[in-house]
């Protein structure tokens, strides 16, 4: 894996050499005229056929190593958002110079075939993409895409940061101008990532912590805190006096504090002051609290058109080394709050810093549909590239950052499952303890019948999936990049929290050296230390491989087909024979795995002949109603045999790529694979399997069991094996065995044929697989009769365990404004407006326009959540029922009040089923049913704000890699800033009134 990451280390800095070269080599022409490839215009033509301005012809082809997208592996294009104009100068001189770039991306690209996208974000905003695509706008013509608002742009360019922001809650910022304080507090909280801290101070006549639960402290700026205190923010309100001393004396003794203590960002700390003047300069508190040495920058934000407090406002940031801008509308905040960036990115690019980042894991929304939900993520590799002008060195000009993208399947395909055995796997963490990649990471919810991201899916805490490590020995081991082994027995939910696996895992782990991350790998007790390898030729093995009822696990790596471009269309059956038969000699593949595949084809091989004279001697009439019969090998290789014409299939979803629990996958073993490996060999596990995944609407039952092997008195599962059968088909047989059981005198105590008695087949966690009522089949038995499930739990012969989901989605009652829709809406900005003074209305009105044009799409998506509740991160709890085969059988009376329920339950021998008999005189409606309902853990004020305040413990980004440049003394400071002046061209500013009035 290091050395995998490493190679794409060594192509983003290959980049970052030829960019700053070629700004070094380029002067900067301001009449300079250039045509390049505009991504949102490449093949457009206009009404005459003609290709349009910056759109010329650009071949694109479907390329399977991204996603099957339409790319051009030869040259890559530009994208530029909206708001950005590009035939600008800047824009044009920058896309010139880094054309330089275009044949470093080809050459990476050969020397590393599983690199993706590449990509360099220039300063100006434009953006450089290899391979070249074509950008479609949204549903309403704008591109939204800035790449210096992404997280790996921010992280690249500057160091960790502590932050505190102050804001004006007087009475003066009423209206617009705490509309635009809020959305610039907001796109400072964007441009935070969870190596950096922060909190919000609100004052007018007192001090005030807008989250109390925060006073005095600082919090990981991850994404759930960022998006708490964006709902408080939109809660805040103008009144009163405003004060600031006391808000800048607070800010400066919580981050001293920090600072002193070693914690939070252990670099740059700033505060950022938002309001819309200041009556004077505050000296007093600056002498005290960082002068001289003046280790917190202070940046200064200028709400409104007012200049009058202008100087004082300005005079604070300049002489704390610090930045100044006013913003007199929503349109200025984004470019006038990345000023800060700049800034503090100076010392680092006067130093030739060039810090290599990684970031958090993040969606690639292309990966939805066709991968497992642990897989769908990436992260980032990233480096700054400066300008090594001289004359512009004590300025610290950043022209922008390289990057490259790594999907984290690249890394797991470095741990292959066929060493981890059936219940093994491999994850990755950062070093703020966050998943980048787990088989228990779940990204996803359903929204509706749409899959979307959770908010928080790239905040998901270790120790909220591996939750059985209370103590966090292993989370803190891997966080501090330790080396090391941990054994921990744990509860493993399965098939979605139904049912559960009990495990004693073995946990290995180490950092790796060169990032941020740490990696661990799980080898499950009893599986995984063995590989059960034979002697096979080739010529036997081809033979049997090239039967047609066989198929290897495709997301497997038995042969690499994703590097030539001639192997990707080869499935990976298709790619091991032409390696085995020397017709494709370039194919690298995994030769023990090969060699475990050819044995367990020739093992396997009888299955096929089995299988047909089963199928030939089978009377169609007694035994309508078998599916299929499969086999799965520990190296990945399926078998199957269809037992009815394929119009006949009733479960179309089995064993295909589709049904993901049913083949194996690149984190998983098959569901049906992964439970009969923890029972008995020889012991049948029968579970239903659901058309629709509406337990109500079961129809197919599988039935599988383990096949062990002992070699040198070392015991291990080599296969699991089983049929598919119809539900009717396991019921008839049911009820013909009570038929004939009831037909000899006495061998049947009790009949399931009388009308006073009920007969259920249950399996071991408690869903109902046969009743006498269909409907009652495939629920769990407890919600069906109550008395009787309480009553088996009492005695012990069943056992309630409790579960815990820390990603799970509750809804939440929808009572207040999105955190966004107040900036947005035009009605709500409309009503502040009119509370302005009439000398503002006017802007107002202009702004009210923009603000409409560019937030469109968040109108839409505000109005969408209407239609149902909305869902939020929560933590639930749950309980999975579990049977206890050292109780074979029991019986009973239940004390109903007017009657007694009579019941017996017995286990049915090598199996995972029990006869469960009921009567049905006696009515027991008293007992309420026994739940298997999540229920959302509710903390109290104080257990919560414990849980928000507790600063889990994180390791700052290895400072060899990331070292603080905080200051430079080659820095110039008084590069601090100055008044916007705006001109508007009355007539333009006359329109949105004209247009409204009309």
């Amino acid at each position: 894996m290091e050395s995998m990451l490493r190679r794409k280390v060594e192509a983003v800095e290959r980049l970052v050499e030829a960019a700053e070269d070629a700004d070094l080599n380029h002067e900067y022409n301001s009449s300079l005229e250039f045509d390049y490839y505009n991504s949102l215009l490449i093949n457009e033509k206009d009404e005459n056929d003609n290709y349009v301005e910056l759109g010329d012809e650009f071949i694109l082809e479907p390329n399977e190593h991204f996603n099957n997208l339409l790319v051009n592996t030869t040259y890559s294009d530009i994208q530029l958002p909206t708001n950005v104009y590009n035939k600008d100068p800047a824009i044009l001189n920058g896309v010139y110079m880094s054309e330089a770039l275009n044949p470093i991306f080809v050459d990476n690209f050969e020397r590393d075939p599983t690199l993706t996208w590449q990509y360099f974000g220039s300063s100006t905003g434009f953006f450089r993409l290899y391979p070249g695509i074509k950008w479609l706008p949204d549903e309403n013509g704008v591109i939204s895409f800035d790449c210096r608002n992404r997280g790996w742009y921010i992280q690249a360019a500057t160091s960790p940061k502590d932050i505190v922001i102050i804001v004006d809650v007087s009475g003066s910022m009423k209206g617009l101008r705490m509309t635009i304080a809020k959305h610039t507090i907001v796109t400072i909280l964007d441009t935070l990532g969870e190596n950096d801290f922060v909190n919000i101070i609100a004052y007018n006549d007192y001090v005030h912590f807008i989250e109390p639960c925060f006073k005095g402290i600082l919090v990981q700026a991850d994404r759930d805190n960022r998006e708490h205190f964006k709902q408080l923010v939109e809660e805040l309100q103008a009144k009163g006096v405003g004060t600031v001393n006391k808000a800048l004396t607070e800010s400066f003794k919580i981050l001293r504090e920090f600072r002193d203590a070693g914690q939070g960002g252990l670099c740059n700390q700033a505060i950022m002051l938002i309001t819309d003047g200041a009556v004077e300069d505050y000296e007093a508190v600056f002498e005290k609290y960082n002068w001289p040495d003046r280790k917190v920058r202070v940046f200064t934000y200028l709400i409104g058109r007012e200049v009058t407090f202008a100087p004082n406002v300005k005079w604070i940031a300049c002489n704390n080394k610090g930045y100044y801008t006013q913003i007199s509308t929503l349109a200025d905040v984004q470019e006038n709050v990345m000023e800060y960036l700049h800034v503090l990115s100076r010392p680092m690019v006067i130093n030739h810093d060039h810090d290599i980042i990684w970031t958090e894991a993040y969606m690639d929304s292309a990966l939805f549909a066709s991968q497992a939900q642990s897989l769908l993520l990436m992260t980032t590799v990233a480096m700054p590239v400066f300008s090594k002008k001289n004359e512009t060195r004590s300025h610290g000009i950043l022209l922008g950052v390289v990057g490259s993208d790594v999907p984290l399947r690249e890394l797991l395909k470095l741990a292959p499952r066929y060493k981890l055995g059936v219940h093994g796997y491999a994850f990755l963490n950062t070093n703020n303890g966050y998943i980048l990649s787990h088989p228990d990471l779940r990204p996803l919810y359903k929204e509706g019948k749409k899959l979307k991201p959770k908010p928080n899916y790239n905040s998901v805490d270790l120790s909220e999936v591996e939750w059985e490590d209370q103590d966090e020995i292993l989370r803190s081991a891997m966080i501090n990049g330790e080396t090391g082994y941990l054994s921990m027995d744990v509860k493993v939910p399965v098939d979605k929290g139904k049912r559960v696996l009990f495990l004693t895992n073995d946990y290995f782990f180490t950092d790796i050296s060169g990032t941020p991350f740490s990696l661990g790998v799980v080898l499950s007790r009893g599986h995984g230390e063995y590989i059960l390898l034979g002697n096979t030729s080739v010529e036997e093995g081809l033979h049997d491989l090239l039967q047609p009822d066989l198929s290897l696990a495709n997301e497997w790596i038995y042969c690499i087909t994703d590097i030539d471009p001639d192997h990707r269309k080869l499935s990976q059956l298709e790619a091991v024979i032409r390696f085995l038969t020397g017709e494709e000699p370039d194919l690298e593949c995994d030769e023990e795995l090969v060699q475990e595949v050819l044995f367990d084809a020739v093992v396997t091989a009888p299955m096929e002949a089995y299988w047909t004279t089963l199928a030939l001697n089978m009377s169609l009439d007694t035994e309508a109603g078998i599916e299929m019969a499969f086999l799965g090998t520990r190296a990945g290789l399926m078998r199957s045999a269809l037992y009815v014409g394929s119009e006949k299939i009733s479960n179309k979803k089995f064993l295909t790529q589709k049904d993901k629990e049913s083949i194996f996958t690149m984190d998983h073993f098959p569901l049906w694979y992964r439970r009969a490996a923890e029972h008995p060999p020889g012991s049948f596990i029968y579970s239903i399997v659901s058309e629709d995944d509406s337990a109500n609407q079961a129809c197919l039952v599988t039935v599988s069991t383990a096949v062990s092997v002992s070699v040198d008195g070392k015991m291990g599962i080599a296969a699991a094996v089983g049929v598919q059968i119809k539900l009717d088909l396991l019921q008839r047989k049911f009820w013909m065995a009570m038929q004939q059981c009831s037909g000899f005198d006495g061998a049947c105590p009790l009949s399931c044929q009388d009308d006073i008695l009920n007969c259920f087949l249950i399996d071991n966690n408690g869903f109902i697989l046969v009743s006498k009522i269909p409907e009652e089949t495939g629920k769990f038995f407890g919600a069906v009769d109550g008395s009787v499930m309480t009553q088996l739990l009492n005695m012990g012969m069943f056992r309630r365990v409790t579960m815990y989901d820390y990603q799970a989605m509750c809804k939440v009652p929808y009572h207040h404004h999105s955190g966004a829709r107040p900036l947005l809406s035009p009605i709500y900005a409309f009503v502040a407006a009119v509370k302005w003074l009439i000398s503002d209305f006017l802007i107002f009105l202009l702004e009210f326009n923009m603000s409409s044009f560019w937030h469109s799409d968040n109108l839409a998506d505000a109005h969408k959540h209407k239609k149902h509740d909305t869902l939020q991160p929560c933590d639930t709890e749950y309980p999975v029922f579990v049977y206890e085969p050292a109780i074979k059988e029991t019986n009973g009376l239940i004390d109903c009040g007017d009657c007694q329920k009579m019941f017996v339950a017995q286990q049915i021998i090598s199996s995972n089923l029990l006869l469960l008999v009921t009567d049905t005189v006696c009515d027991c409606s008293v007992f309420p049913p026994v739940p298997m309902d999540a229920k959302e853990v509710k903390y109290n004020a104080s257990v919560k704000c414990e849980r928000m305040r507790s600063q889990k413990l994180r390791r700052r980004p290895d400072l060899l890699l990331h070292p603080c440049m905080g200051f430079h003394p080659q820095e110039n400071a008084q590069d601090c800033g100055g008044a916007a002046g705006i001109s508007v061209c009355p007539a333009l500013l006359l329109l949105p009134l004209v247009l409204l009035l009309r």
